[in-house]
């Protein structure tokens, strides 16, 4: 398949509507763009910077729940959620009922990442690894009623109230499971010669063109992605949060998405992907630097503390795990009286570590400010 001569599918008349048809893309790709040679270099090296870094970092894990909750909650606000990323690491009682709704969204999000993560260890990228993270994604959230795990049977759409009115319509439900396997078997046929970082940014292409879940397409379709680069060995740990780029940039991913359908530009979705992995990987990159650089500062402050020293280290990796706390959540993580939580807690808060944000008598919240801003800066 050549990306300048690219046919992305057919519009299929229905009894009512027109669906989009998508062609298989299970085949050997090819292009004569020597942007996109260029581009793939540069998004391969990023990524692959990237990957070493968080090999090299020591006790990189306590680092990485910060990256998940980043990509979760930037995912989730491009389907329209309105959780901020401090709230996405409260716990429930800490979030106004109004906005409980959506900070499950976010938490569902976590835990579909983290669960999928754990499975690639045993099972390859799969259509049944993908229904079962759908599964864990809907549980108790809107769309929970619409075949939580199960792939669709019968039209969905995208955009407006229904498909007399719909921005675009999906294939018809009856293909759906012939284009899914072909999407399975494209991540891992290993006849063709298609660079992986091509390979992801059509599977997520073609993912969302084919829909093939009622609700919840969007966010599985850019799960996939850290998915599909983990389970190719392209990153170690679930580090690139791509979905800030496509947040960010909400109005020209969805744009390319769409030009690739309507105007066949399989080219200007590739450049744009690519881009976006190249930025995303030298950002999360230079996280990983200023965390570093972050931690040597604190763990300085921490070690003249004295008889607090070990205990005071114990709750800095709580911290780098979820930056937000109360002073109950530090006395069961640390497993201490409620007087030494809050002695500690004082100590780190005059220390500058610690900074209380609701100022509330009780009921308070703490954050590790100086570590928390490093994930709300937005790439240059």
């Amino acid at each position: 398949m050549k990306v300048e001569t690219f046919t992305a599918g057919k519009w299929q008349q229905r009894f009512e509507y027109k669906s989009f048809e998508p062609v298989p893309i299970n085949v050997q790709w090819q292009w004569e763009d020597a942007r996109i040679n260029a581009q793939l270099e540069r998004a391969t090296l990023a990524l692959g910077e990237l990957n070493a870094f968080s090999l090299i970092v020591p006790d990189v894990d306590q680092f990485i729940r910060m990256h998940i909750v980043k990509e979760a909650q930037a995912s989730s606000r491009i389907e329209g959620t309105q959780t901020q990323l401090d709230e996405a690491l409260m716990p429930e009682d800490q979030i106004a009922p109004e906005k409980r709704d959506d900070w499950v969204e976010v938490q569902n999000y976590v835990q579909a990442l983290n669960e999928a993560v754990t499975a690639l260890r045993d099972l390859p990228l799969s259509n049944r690894l993908l229904k079962n993270t759908h599964y864990t994604l809907m549980q108790g959230v809107r769309g929970r009623e619409k075949r939580p795990g199960e792939f669709r049977i019968s039209q969905n759409w995208i955009g407006g109230s229904s498909l007399s009115d719909a921005v675009f319509i999906p294939p018809h439900q009856d293909g759906v499971p012939e284009l899914m396997s072909d999407l399975e078997s494209f991540w891992h046929n290993r006849e063709i010669t298609v660079p992986h970082l091509i390979r992801v940014a059509i599977s997520h292409y073609q993912f969302e063109t084919i829909h093939p879940f009622l609700d919840g397409n969007g966010r599985i379709g850019r799960l996939l992605i850290p998915l599909y680069l983990i389970s190719h060995g392209l990153l170690a740990k679930p580090s690139l949060y791509i979905s800030d780029f496509f947040e960010r940039n909400r109005a020209s991913y969805y744009d390319a998405l769409m030009a690739v359908r309507v105007q066949n530009d399989m080219r200007h979705w590739l450049l744009f992907f690519l881009s976006g992995i190249e930025k995303t990987a030298n950002f999360a990159r230079g996280v990983f630097r200023e965390i570093l650089l972050l931690r040597d500062e604190i763990q300085a402050t921490t070690l003249k503390m004295g008889r607090r020293a070990e205990l005071a280290n114990k709750l800095l990796h709580i911290l780098y795990a979820n930056p937000v706390q109360t002073a109950q959540s530090i006395e069961t993580e640390l497993n201490v009286v409620s007087a030494t939580a809050n002695a500690l807690i004082r100590q780190f808060v005059e220390n500058g570590i610690l900074v209380e944000v609701t100022g509330q008598r009780r009921g308070r919240v703490y954050s590790f400010d100086r570590y928390f801003r490093v994930f709300l800066q937005e790439p240059k």
